[in-house]
């Protein structure tokens, strides 16, 4: 029996490292090392040029990395910079008092953007269309075969072909991550919520069974799926949730195991800053943070803050907040381009992981923070309180008060204040992680298989 487990994405943008492309790697990594009952051969793949391919290397070769990668890599960080310079501009002119010269400007750079859509368009196509023989082997796949989509599949255009797959048989598992595009909207860029709408609507229908990250997505998902094509047609479907590993993985790569001075400086022990870990998107509530923490500094607290995470969408206006803010380098930080050794470090030497996320899936963060005896506050959302438990503290996302508070407290008596001590905490790594996940995977496709072949599994 196989089990395939796409990892497309990842592929394709193999320097990319946050929330999902974290979880897809770690995964991927575990797939020997799986224990599971039954006979299971666990195999990557990736979908390209309308054909399924067997995954050899996740990674590019070190020696090799080919043009297309490193096109992709420079567009990304061309962009970035690229939009840092309109926030210079708007700062360093004032525009904010202009508001016409303002909007003239934006539009400038909306039209310049060109510069970098275009190639981006351009690498797009090549990638699609480049087949690296040393990492990739085309892949044979039949009526046995189970295709678990791990990755984001939503973003890759893969229906057609899995709608192929599942005609001539093939079992379809999808793994959700979160229905925030479908619950908020309003957090998510407008192409991706009308791609994952589609893109929901179909899976329900191709699919035989659903992963989770969490039991509160668990719950949403068959809720969602219910609504979609009524209850009788989704009890024919199954529903289970698995929990996310905390090991950071790419500690060990060239170039990437060393700490800059910068951050040893920032996180010394003596007043050591709280920490946030995210993208910088709308969804993760950064204002919010800023808002407790000048309360907390009109009141006279010393404490710091450090911002890390690449920069994301719809933030031009808190970036400038940052960068302008008086307290910028000098209690409030921001770093962008952190290495996983380097965010190694600020875990074990940060005062607390500080998360005011308006809504998650999960939370790997939380869990990463306290694996390495980081206590946690964190806004009181169900998923946060499956996860943490009485191991963290919570907020009112109501009350920025309510955060400021906390770290007032925490500061003066420097006893965190969870209801349960941290170091009674325990969490799985990747290849439990990866347990969870196949272990019903493999259950449920068990007596389909010998109804299929006649096999003993």
């Amino acid at each position: 029996m196989r089990v395939l487990v796409e990892c497309t994405h990842v592929y394709d943008h193999p320097y990319m490292n946050t929330g999902i492309q974290r979880v897809v790697r770690n995964i991927i990594s575990k797939l020997k090392d799986v224990d599971v009952d039954v006979d299971v051969e666990f195999i990557p793949v990736i979908f390209k040029n309308d054909n399924v391919y067997k995954v050899m290397h996740l990674a590019p070769f070190e020696k090799k990395i080919n043009i297309v990668l490193k096109c992709q890599k420079w567009i990304e960080r061309y962009k970035i910079s690229y939009w840092a310079k309109q926030i210079n501009i708007d700062k360093r002119f004032k525009l904010s008092r202009f508001p016409v010269f303002q909007r003239m400007l934006r539009g400038v750079f909306w039209a310049g953007s060109l510069s970098y859509l275009v190639p981006k368009a351009v690498i797009l196509y090549m990638s699609k269309h480049t087949v690296d023989e040393e990492r990739i082997v085309p892949i044979e796949v039949g009526s046995c075969d189970t295709l678990v989509l791990l990755d984001s599949s939503w973003d890759i255009g893969c229906g057609p072909l899995v709608s192929k797959l599942k005609s001539s048989g093939v079992n379809v598992i999808a793994v959700i991550y979160d229905l925030i595009p479908l619950t908020h909207p309003q957090f998510c860029d407008a192409n991706l919520v009308k791609i994952f709408e589609l893109w929901f609507s179909w899976i329900v229908l191709i699919a035989d069974g659903f992963m989770t990250i969490s039991k509160t997505i668990e719950d949403q998902v068959r809720e969602k799926v219910v609504s979609e094509i009524g209850e009788a047609e989704a009890n024919k479907r199954w529903f289970k949730s698995f929990y996310l590993g905390s090991e950071l993985d790419q500690m060990e790569l060239k170039g990437k195991g060393k700490v800059r001075g910068k951050v040893k400086q920032l996180f010394a022990r003596e007043n050591s800053p709280y920490l946030m870990v995210s993208t910088i998107e709308p969804r993760k509530n950064h204002e919010y943070l800023l808002d407790a923490f000048e309360l907390a500094w009109s009141q006279g607290s010393q404490a710091k803050l450090c911002i890390v995470g690449r920069i994301g969408w719809k933030c031009e206006v808190l970036i400038e907040r940052i960068k302008t803010h008086a307290e910028y380098n000098e209690r409030l930080f921001m770093l962008n381009d952190m290495s996983d050794a380097e965010l190694e470090y600020a875990y074990h030497n940060s005062k607390s992981l500080v998360f005011p996320s308006f809504v998650e899936g999960f939370g790997l963060p939380l869990v990463e923070a306290m694996q390495r005896g980081l206590p946690v506050m964190a806004s009181d959302i169900p998923v946060f309180r499956e996860v943490c438990e009485d191991y963290a503290v919570y907020f009112d996302l109501d009350d920025s008060n309510s955060l400021t508070e906390l770290i007032i407290g925490y500061e003066a008596v420097d006893v965190f204040p969870a209801h349960r001590a941290l170091d009674e905490w325990r969490w799985i790594n990747w290849k439990q992680s990866a347990d969870q996940l196949f272990i019903p995977i493999a259950e449920s496709r068990k007596t389909d298989y010998v109804v299929k072949t006649g096999k003993v599994v």
